[in-house]
């Protein structure tokens, strides 16, 4: 009789809990539950971090882990690169357009005609090296919803629209436009991405009339017709190679969208039983039809800034997202909070209750699902600074009545004093141990945006750093590995303190001030805050130690909250949305990929 290991080239194996890992179809016995497993792959979209500017009509080029956003609805310069998690920003277009062709790499892009005004056709091209983007040949016919295939020295621009649907081709060499062989059906071709100048594909779009299902493929000099898409669409995303690509969404008539994924296999199209979370048209995308990504758009109702992954794969991948957790006794905004404390072990204490704000002393503690009541602060107060764990915390300054100087430690049950500040301080900012912490930013009776820094050996606090930038920021990190960033002016600033000095970094993608912030130094997570005229963000982003890049948007936006725990593992609590306190927690849970494992039934 065969046996299995003669059939795949591999033993059945033999475990008491499922392995974390083992290659897709390896057979396994557990032996705790009696039962045969294996790694199955099946096909799946889940949510990425959103762009930080919602948009349309965008362009899209790279791979799912290293994806360019380009241009977009109204007229953009921006760009944003993808790396896996989130979004950060990168060399802005000399041209400010949108409905434009988009192909390339992350390091060596490609964009393309479009539109710099309602009824004004572009011809410009442009080149991406990774950082900057710079002037190429221009189009020989300016023209918008044109369709992209190729790579930066071999691109190909496909129909689009000048005055009316266009059927033409042109090849570019790395420098000029030349023309190619004529598509069979005149099409505006928004959002297509595929292929090569020698193997292209074009699918779907609209005629300038109707939408069209008609496919064709490109061998370098003729277009042939061939099977169709199932659903005609227009808008649609369409990315991946002529043998291997992928259609996403679309519009079937405005304002109606579509979540239907095609599939093509270089001969026919299938109809996905994985469906965008998200219907949208006028999106970007990225990648083939086993690892996709689609971005922004319109989703019927508003420009968005979703963006989704699929995968065909044997692991399954949880999306990064903010969770309620049990909500606070009291609700109040500006909050202290003890940075180093954990999401299951969160410390929180005085605050403001209104506008006007009315000072509390009020202390909790959370426990993972819910918050207790504990020992009051000597003094009530706001605006005030926080550091150390829930066992051992530290509060410092703020606004009680007056500025204060006053520092008070907690050692889980009861407050008692601390060294003085030397100078008194509201909006102070805090991060570190209880004897170790460090106090920067703020505003004092003589500076309104204080650029002072000082340390906490457990008994007084003693002169650090000068900072570059005002702060009111987010913290994160330890005394000698510190980490402010936001803040009053300009907003976006990072700072790295290494025990005597500050260092600017990478600047956040969004300015804002009143932040909360958890993690380290080289792994940071920023969340909530105050932008004039979104005074409560929901926007959160995520540092490596060099590069902010979008991540999950909160539940509840708000500023003036606290936060505590880790990168991938945080919790945010209070705040305020304008001139109401809020009492919500909320509880962060960075990306999780597990292993498809399935159960071998007779059945």
């Amino acid at each position: 009789m065969t046996t299995y290991k003669e059939i795949f080239g591999k033993y059945v194996k033999n475990y008491s809990s499922d392995p974390s890992s083992d290659a897709e179809g390896q057979v396994w016995y557990n032996s705790t539950s009696g039962t045969f497993k294996s790694v199955l792959a099946s096909a799946a979209w889940s949510s990425g971090s959103p762009l930080v500017t919602a948009r349309e009509n965008l362009a899209g080029a790279g791979t799912q882990t290293a994806a360019l956003a380009i241009g977009g609805t109204p007229f953009t310069v921006n760009t944003e690169e993808y790396n896996g998690s989130g979004w950060s920003g990168g060399g802005n277009l000399s041209t400010g357009r949108d409905l434009l062709g988009g192909t390339g790499i992350q390091t060596s892009g490609l964009v393309f005609g479009g539109r710099t005004a309602p009824t004004t056709n572009s011809s410009a091209t442009e080149e991406y090296d990774g950082t900057s983007w710079g002037p190429g040949g221009n189009l020989s016919t300016a023209r918008r919803y044109v369709g992209a295939g190729g790579t930066q020295t071999a691109g190909l621009a496909v129909g689009g629209y000048t005055t009316a649907a266009s059927n033409a081709t042109e090849e570019y060499n790395g420098s000029t436009w030349g023309p190619g062989g004529n598509l069979n059906t005149a099409r505006l071709l928004q959002n297509l991405s595929v292929g090569t100048q020698t193997a292209g594909l074009a699918a779907g779009g609209d005629n300038g009339t109707v939408s069209v299902t008609s496919t064709e493929e490109y061998d370098g000099s003729t277009w042939t017709s061939v099977n169709n898409m199932n659903t005609a669409r227009y808008s649609v995303a369409v990315s991946g190679i002529q043998t291997s690509a992928i259609a996403m969404g679309g519009s079937l008539g405005f304002p109606t969208v579509t979540t239907a994924v095609e599939l093509y296999d270089g001969t026919s199209w299938t109809t996905s039983p994985a469906s965008l979370a998200t219907g949208r048209t006028a999106a970007g995308s990225a990648a083939s039809n086993t690892a996709a990504l689609a971005f922004g758009g319109y989703n019927g109702t508003a420009v968005t800034s979703a963006t989704e992954e699929y995968n065909l794969s044997s692991s399954i991948i949880t999306a990064a997202a903010w969770a309620a957790g049990g909500n606070m006794s009291i609700a109040r905004t500006y909050v202290g909070s003890a940075v180093q404390g954990t999401q299951t072990e969160a410390l929180a204490f005085s605050g403001a209750a209104a506008s006007p704000p009315a000072a509390y002393s009020a202390t909790e503690e959370y426990n993972g699902s819910s918050w207790t009541t504990s020992g009051n602060m000597g003094t009530a107060r706001y605006y005030l600074g926080g550091a150390g764990t829930q066992t051992a915390g530290l509060g410092f300054g703020g606004y009680a009545g007056g500025n204060t100087t006053a520092t008070e430690e907690y050692n889980g049950s009861t407050w008692s004093p601390g060294g003085s500040l030397a100078t008194a301080t509201r909006f102070i900012r805090g991060l570190g141990l209880q004897t170790a912490a460090l106090g920067m930013g703020g505003n004092t009776p003589v500076t309104p945006t204080s650029l002072t820094s000082t340390e906490y050996d457990g008994s007084a606090w003693t002169a650090g750093g000068t900072m570059n930038s005002a702060g009111a920021g987010g913290t994160a990190g330890l005394q000698t590995t510190g980490l402010h960033f936001g803040g009053s002016t300009p907003g976006k600033v990072t700072e790295e303190y290494d025990g005597s000095t500050w260092t600017t970094s990478g600047n956040m993608n969004t300015g804002r001030q009143l932040l909360a912030g958890a993690g380290t130094q080289t792994a940071a997570l920023g969340f909530g805050g105050y932008i004039p005229g979104n005074a409560n963000s929901v926007f959160s982003e995520s540092y490596d130690g060099s590069t902010w890049t979008s991540s999950a948007n909160l539940g509840s936006g708000s500023y003036g909250l606290g936060g505590a725990g880790t990168q991938s593992s945080g919790i945010a609590f209070g705040g305020g949305t304008g001139p109401s306190p809020l009492n919500v927690t909320q509880e962060f849970t960075g990306e999780i990929t597990t292993e498809n494992v399935k159960t071998i039934t007779t059945s």
